[in-house]
């Protein structure tokens, strides 16, 4: 089996870790605090799953080459996007006017795709992990772990 953490890039983090069974296996944020914080941590974060083949990543900036760095290292597939990538795919185009709204409604849909793919509560859900779920969602169907991630919102 292969593994696929998504990562809303921050210093407040969110993270999601998919396997290729199409299961949601844990998701949360974390507060790094800063970003030499966050160079620290991304080796033990990705050595969470032996088998960690991809990674995706929602944003940009200097905190995507900490995490290139690494990756490269390590021989990790990587897929960057940004937020519209996988909002202009899961959402409706009146949920993703305002970002305030679309922020909402990702804590909505996180849920769902918490029901319907973990065997854990959505008891900690905030923006960041629900982002980084929604990415994760998107990435699996790009790499055809699922056939449609909108089928796990609605």
């Amino acid at each position: 089996m292969e593994f696929l953490l998504a990562v809303d890039l921050g210093i407040r983090t969110g993270l999601a870790m998919f396997g290729s069974d199409s299961k949601l296996y844990w998701f949360r944020s974390q507060n790094f605090g800063s970003a030499a914080r966050l160079r620290r941590a991304i080796p033990w974060l990705l050595s969470q799953e032996e088998d960690l083949s991809f990674v995706i990543i929602e944003g940009g900036g200097p905190l995507l080459k900490i995490w290139d760095n690494e990756l490269n290292k390590r021989h990790i597939e990587v897929l960057k996007i940004m937020a519209e990538h996988w909002r202009t795919e899961l959402f409706y185009q009146r949920e993703q006017q305002k970002g305030r709204e679309a922020k909402a409604n990702a804590l909505i849909y996180a849920a769902k795709v918490i029901e319907k793919l973990s065997e854990h509560r959505a008891t900690s859900l905030d923006n960041n992990s629900a982002e980084a779920i929604l990415t994760g969602l998107y990435g699996m169907q790009k790499l055809n772990w699922i056939a449609s991630a909108v089928s796990y919102l609605r």
